[in-house]
């Protein structure tokens, strides 16, 4: 039986703000059901955790962690679900908060929570075989193991995989707070410099066994200047323990046949049933209710390297050109946000802008849509467009990260579909444009429509290949 551990600062359906969450919901219950594995997670107990999920939590420890000179209290909560133990970090100075980040002090409080994390398995008797951290927020997990736990009895055989969600992100902070803060010495400075500043995820990578990102695409494009946010070179370096692995999705939270948010339940065999949540959805949002015009939706943070620049550099055209309909939902940069209120104003008939982060609503809009706009900048996995898939819409997509990974064009030979979407190289708001009248005529061709719809959805997103490759990894340790 291999003991794996994860170590992450959010998990579906706990608390969670992103793709981190959903994968962290989601992957330790396929590796559970994959094999015999006693697969377990850690991660902070946020005020914004539910009562129905604390009263089914069961108090584990409670003891000091010393974090530099503080003396800090921690308990540790847990609970079972999906075969997977879910552990609690508890200080309520930490982490009962308004969001689960963006705090001016964000550094010491998950130094507590990565030194929390590691003390835990001392007081929980429990050393896994292999301890997975995630994105930076984690990165002093693997730090902390080699400089301050690895002599103690039971951490001495324990292999660390560091993964990287998102490399934009790295934990940059002030060498005057290395001891202080970080509860390191001299002895680390050059491990965690970089740039002239200490950088967490350095730290993580160059001490970690193995280092995975969620794509292999990703694995590839992060070795490069154009995507790796100054650590091209340290990854480079560190190029033979870094591997991609492609995301999946929760095919149970994620199932149109037993969703019972939607108004109408299908699957793949019943596809035909979906159009119904398209009626329900323009009567939801006030569009007018037709079922001749493909409904076009982007469900995205409205920010420029999810490719919003170059939807705004073409909606117009689009609109004016062609019989269609959409549907915005997200938050994000004022310009965005702006320019989609204006839209809908210019047409109100085709238009509607949802200013808002709704995850319930999001699913129904994904039920409805019949072409699903992707073309991000950069996009280490992305699930939108898995998603999206799942629930048979035509993505369109630019080819970076795992968009290249899991979307492939779609053309015909002979009588044989090949592809699940339309695909575009270059960050171009023509190619783009060019692409998604592709996806609108295919969709006005309803035998042509109902071939592709059938295939995107019966293409397997779910994590049972990814559950694979993960525990070939850890057995490669």
């Amino acid at each position: 039986m291999k003991k794996i551990l994860f170590v992450g600062a959010e998990a579906m359906p706990f608390a969670a703000t992103g793709g981190l969450g959903d994968v962290m919901g989601s992957l330790p219950a396929a590796l559970a059901a994959a094999g015999d594995n006693d697969v377990r997670v850690i991660m902070p107990l946020y005020g914004q955790v539910k009562p129905e999920w604390r009263a089914q939590m069961k108090t584990e420890a409670a003891f000091t962690v010393h974090l530099a000179w503080r003396k800090l209290y921690c308990g540790v909560k847990s609970l079972q679900k999906d075969g997977v133990t879910y552990y609690f970090i508890d200080n309520e100075y930490y982490f009962k908060r308004g969001a689960l980040y963006g705090e001016y002090d964000d550094g010491e409080r998950f130094a507590f929570f990565c030194m929390a994390a590691m003390e835990s398995l001392g007081q929980l008797d429990f050393y896994p075989d292999v301890l997975h951290a995630h994105d930076w927020q984690a990165a002093l997990c693997p730090v902390y193991l080699d400089c301050i736990y690895r002599h103690r009895p039971g951490y001495e055989n324990i292999k660390t995989v560091f993964t990287i969600h998102n490399i934009e992100y790295q934990g940059k902070y002030s060498f005057a707070i290395l001891g202080d803060v970080f509860s390191l010495g001299e002895g680390e400075r050059q491990r965690m410099d970089f740039g002239g500043c200490i950088n967490l995820m350095k730290g993580a990578i160059v001490t970690s066994h193995m280092v995975s990102t969620v794509s292999p695409r990703y694995a590839e494009e992060i070795c490069t200047p154009e995507y790796a946010h100054g650590l091209d070179g340290i990854l480079r370096e560190n190029s033979h323990k870094l591997c991609g692995i492609l995301n999946g999705i929760d095919y149970v939270y994620y199932n149109p046949a037993k969703d019972t948010g939607l108004a109408v339940n299908y699957s793949w065999r019943t596809r035909v049933k979906k159009v119904g949540n398209k009626t329900a959805l323009q009567k939801e949002i006030g569009l007018p209710v037709r079922d001749d015009v493909p409904v076009l939706s982007v469900i995205s943070r409205l920010v420029a390297h999810k490719g919003l620049d170059i939807i705004t550099g073409m909606i117009e055209r689009l609109l004016g050109e062609q019989e269609v309909q959409l549907v915005i939902l997200g938050c994000g940069d004022d310009r965005f946000e702006r320019f989609f209120a204006d839209l809908e104003k210019q047409y109100p008939e085709k238009v509607r802008t949802l200013l808002k982060y709704d995850r319930d609503l999001a699913k129904r809009i994904y039920a409805a849509t019949d072409i699903f706009l992707m073309p991000s900048k950069s996009e280490p996995c992305g699930l939108s467009q898995m998603i999206a898939s799942r629930y048979g819409a035509i993505p369109v997509v630019r080819e970076t990260g795992g968009l290249f990974d899991s979307i492939k064009p779609y053309w015909e030979q002979g009588k044989r579909l090949r592809g699940n979407g339309f695909t575009f190289a270059n960050y171009s708001a023509d190619e783009l444009l060019e692409r998604t009248v592709a996806a609108v005529t295919v969709w006005n061709d309803p035998d042509r429509r109902d071939r592709l719809i059938s295939k995107i959805m019966r293409t397997d997103f779910s994590w049972k290949k990814s559950a694979k490759n993960y525990l070939q990894m850890y057995e490669n340790l």
